[in-house]
């Protein structure tokens, strides 16, 4: 069962576990012309979880500075726009159990026969809860109004994560968030 918790964002994508890194997956609409697309404005996406001004500014800032370096540019409210876009986040509690074997068992070739004798040892485990954070970045075209770009980014946070260390991951996960967009176009 997944419980969505209302974390600050900034701890979404601040993990640090070595074995787990940012997975980040997009889709796009094959018909959109992402050449044309040049200006775009921010909007809230009905039903999403609303997140602390400060990380919204954190979000949005970190989007701005990649949006940009792709040819895009943030447009006031009223100007002609090319694209909408919106983001959410969110953080998942999973359950994670660990299992520990404190001895040695007996195995074919071991005591008194070919196959052995009886098994030895003791096995204990552990439950944990760790979290998962994800932000998806979703990109509307004006005209037709649909949806052209949706990319999401996953990651296990460490809720302990110093303020350095989760904008270090933020930046880190916008980036290959947009590292696809626009498209590359088929010939």
């Amino acid at each position: 069962m997944k419980t969505w918790l209302a974390l600050p964002l900034l701890l979404v994508l601040a993990g640090t576990g070595t074995a787990f890194a940012q997975d980040v997956r997009y889709n796009f609409d094959k018909q959109a012309s992402f050449a044309s697309y040049k200006t775009y404005r921010w909007a809230n996406i009905k039903g999403s979880s609303k997140m602390s001004d400060l990380m919204d500014r954190q979000i949005k800032a970190a989007i701005d500075v990649e949006l940009s370096k792709k040819g895009l540019t943030e447009v006031e409210e009223g100007q002609p726009v090319d694209l909408v876009i919106g983001y959410q986040a969110g953080v998942d509690q999973e359950k994670q159990y660990t299992s520990f074997d404190t001895g040695w068992g007996y195995g074919p070739g071991w005591g008194g026969g070919w196959y052995g004798g009886g098994g030895g040892g003791m096995t204990t485990g552990t439950t944990s809860t760790i979290y998962v954070g994800q932000l998806a970045l979703d990109m509307y075209s004006t005209a037709p109004k649909t949806l052209v770009f949706r990319t999401v980014a996953s990651k296990t946070i460490d809720t302990e994560a110093k303020p350095e260390k989760q904008q270090k991951n933020l930046t880190k996960a916008v980036t290959k968030m947009l590292k696809n967009y626009p498209p590359a176009e088929k010939k």
